[in-house]
C-alpha cells in the first residue's frame, strides 16, 4: 500500500510524524511491533515545506568519531544546502522509528522528493 504526504506548507517535523507513524503500520488494524508493515510512503513537495529562519539557524545536527574532540555539527540550513530537505526529512523520520533491525527495512520504503 503506497501512501503519499504533501509537505506543502507544512512543518517538517508534523510531516514526519505522520510519515514515522504509517511506516511503523500504527494506523493499521494488524500492528504489532515486530513486524514492518508492507507499506511505502512518499513525501512530496518537501522543498516547500515550512521551515522558520530560527530552527535552520538553531537545529544542529552532531556525530562523534570516537576520538577526542571527534564532536561535529552541522546547522540545519548547511544540510539544506548541502543535500537538501530530502535529506532532512530522512533524519527526522529516522528519530522517530524504533532504534532495531527493522528501521533500515523501514526507511528503505521511505521516498521524497523534493
Amino acid at each position: 500500500m503506497e501512501h503519499t504526504i504533501d509537505a506543502q506548507g507544512k512543518s517538517m517535523g508534523r510531516v514526519a510524524t505522520e510519515a514515522a507513524s504509517i511506516l511503523m503500520g500504527k494506523n493499521t488494524t494488524s500492528f504489532a511491533r515486530h513486524i514492518a508493515p508492507d507499506v511505502t510512503v512518499r513525501i512530496v513537495n518537501a522543498s516547500k515545506a515550512a521551515v522558520s529562519d530560527k530552527k535552520k539557524g538553531e537545529k544542529v545536527y552532531t556525530r562523534y568519531s570516537g576520538y577526542p574532540g571527534g564532536l561535529k555539527g552541522e546547522t540545519l540550513a548547511h544540510l539544506l544546502g548541502r543535500k537538501g530537505y530530502a535529506e532532512a526529512f530522512r533524519r527526522a523520520i529516522k528519530g522517530m522509528l524504533p532504534k532495531n533491525k527493522l528501521q533500515p527495512l523501514m526507511l528503505k520504503r521511505l521516498t521524497v522528493e523534493e
